[in-house]
């Protein structure tokens, strides 16, 4: 029994000095890619909202307004597959205050995808003349987002191991070998938003062309990476 518990202590008394061999040099840094991008595309969404005492009449008027907005469309020449209506409502509403009825509401929203930016000024312009009076969203994308994501990788990747490489400068003898391990914390893509406007807002607007100012995305990568010292 005395040999066992020897042994047990021999070797607990040892494994400090056996884990100490096995621990590998190394240097673990977080970094950033992050590049610009000029947007080649935008999404728009846009509502016609009419109101009125009968329903069905309500209802016909919203139908001629987006009819007109479809048309108006289909002249500047895009794609059936890029733009498209998405939602349609016809409500009643209340004044709860007195608990009575009150005019009908109808809504109707479409969704566009414009590929050509040079058609933007246009395009808003005269959608807003012939009855949107809503506008839900603006926003300028990139269709080569998945290309600029890898860009952004390679980046992070890059300021890593100069990252590494800063720290470990003032220690003679050591230098950054190969990497242990990679951990991408967060890839990301920020679009360029425009401010929405909504009924009256949009009714009054006085939309001059040419004053698009477009912006730049923003392509992010976070990383956490573990090197080799040698």
């Amino acid at each position: 029994m005395k040999k066992i518990i020897l042994l047990i202590a021999l070797f607990l008394g040892s494994t400090p000095f056996v884990l100490a061999q096995n621990q590998v040099p190394q240097i673990t840094v977080n970094a950033e890619g992050k590049i610009k991008v000029v947007p080649d595309q935008v999404f728009i969404s846009v509502s016609v909202e009419t109101s009125g005492i009968k329903a069905s009449d309500v209802k016909k008027e919203n139908d001629k307004s987006i009819d007109k907005v479809l048309t108006f469309i289909k002249k500047m020449d895009l794609p059936n597959s890029d733009y498209s209506t998405q939602q349609v409502s016809l409500n009643q509403r209340f004044d709860y205050s007195e608990g009575t009825k009150k005019e009908y509401e109808a809504s109707q929203t479409i969704n566009i995808l414009l590929k050509d930016l040079s058609k933007y000024e246009d395009l808003m312009e005269g959608i807003v003349e012939v009855g949107v009076n809503r506008i839900d969203n603006v926003e300028f994308k990139s269709s080569k987002i998945a290309g600029y994501l890898i860009e952004a990788r390679k980046l992070a990747i890059k300021n890593a191991k100069q990252k590494a490489t800063d720290y470990i400068s003032e220690l003679p003898g050591q230098k950054v070998g190969k990497v242990i391990s990679i951990n991408e914390i967060e890839s990301s893509f920020y679009p360029v938003a425009v401010a929405s406007y909504k009924a009256d807002a949009v009714a009054a607007m006085d939309m001059p062309k040419e004053t698009l100012a477009i912006g730049e995305l923003e392509v992010q990568c976070n990383v956490t990476v573990s090197f080799l010292l040698e």
